[in-house]
């Protein structure tokens, strides 16, 4: 079954960077678009990065463009977040999401099939 696990996550002080990991088993990664989500307490969930399975398009919310960056290793069935300038309204837990999509990918959940269990970041001095 596919299963999708993050890693990463941890307590950084603001202006620090962190790099997420999403390790993917089950499928091939080649054929998913894969979207980054989070979800902090009493909001909703949020994607704040999605990488399509073409052409390695990503899209990014103006809330995080310029300081996220996606990408995706299909050899190693993988994909990162990279996150810099971090603020403390970045803390949340953070999911990596996967669809089997030709289309380029969303930043909405609902087309998500396989979710992972969350990483928590926290952004705090």
């Amino acid at each position: 079954q596919v299963q999708l696990v993050e890693s990463g996550g941890g307590l950084v002080q603001p202006g620090g960077s962190l790099t997420l990991s999403c390790a993917a088993s089950g499928l091939t990664l080649d054929y998913y678009a894969i979207g980054w989500f989070r979800q902090a307490p009493g909001k909703e969930r949020e994607g704040v990065a999605c990488i399509s399975s073409r052409y390695d398009s990503s899209y990014y919310p103006d809330s995080v463009k310029g300081r996220f960056a996606v990408s995706r290793d299909n050899a190693k069935n993988m994909v990162y977040l990279q996150m810099n300038s971090l603020k403390p309204e970045d803390s949340a837990v953070y999911y990596c999401a996967a669809e089997r999509r030709d289309a380029p990918c969303a930043l909405y959940a609902s087309p998500y099939d396989h979710w992972g269990q969350g990483t928590q970041v926290t952004v705090s001095s």
